[in-house]
Formats: C-alpha cells, sequence, structure tokens
C-alpha cells in the first residue's frame, strides 16, 4: 500500500499545478485583451507599489530603531569590535 501514496501524491500535485497554470494563463490573456487604459493603469500600479516600498522603509527603519533601543535597554553590548 505505501508504495502507491508517492505516485498518487505526485499525479494529484501535477493535475493541479497543471490546473493552475492553464487558469493562471488564460487570466493573462484574458487581461492582456481587454486593454483598456493601459497608461492609467500602470501610473496607478507604480504610485501603489511606491506607496508599499516607502511604507516597508519606514517600518524595516523603525523595527532597527526599536530592536537598537530595545537592546540599550537591556544592557546588551553594541559597539562593534
Amino acid at each position: 500500500m505505501m508504495e502507491w501514496i508517492p505516485i498518487v501524491l505526485v499525479t494529484f500535485k501535477a493535475l493541479v499545478l497543471g490546473v493552475g497554470m492553464f487558469f493562471a494563463i488564460k487570466w493573462h490573456y484574458d487581461q492582456g485583451k481587454k486593454e483598456k487604459d493601459h497608461a492609467k493603469e500602470m501610473h496607478a500600479v507604480l504610485r501603489a507599489s511606491g506607496k508599499v516600498g516607502v511604507i516597508f522603509m519606514l517600518s524595516l527603519v523603525g523595527l532597527g530603531i526599536f530592536t537598537f533601543a530595545l537592546a540599550r535597554m537591556l544592557g546588551l553590548d553594541l559597539t562593534f569590535p
């Protein structure tokens, strides 16, 4: 019985990934056919990605400052060798 489990699971995985790839390609093809006001859409995507990048960098800096402050409060040695 144990010899069949990898065969069944690999077959199932291949089937699921194949169906997923088919629908992903179909969705992208259908989106390409729409192509209405593409420049406006791209501007909105660039603006949103810029906002996400700025938020990420600010949160990264905030986390670094918080970590540094916590380490100093706990008395950890933060000097470089």
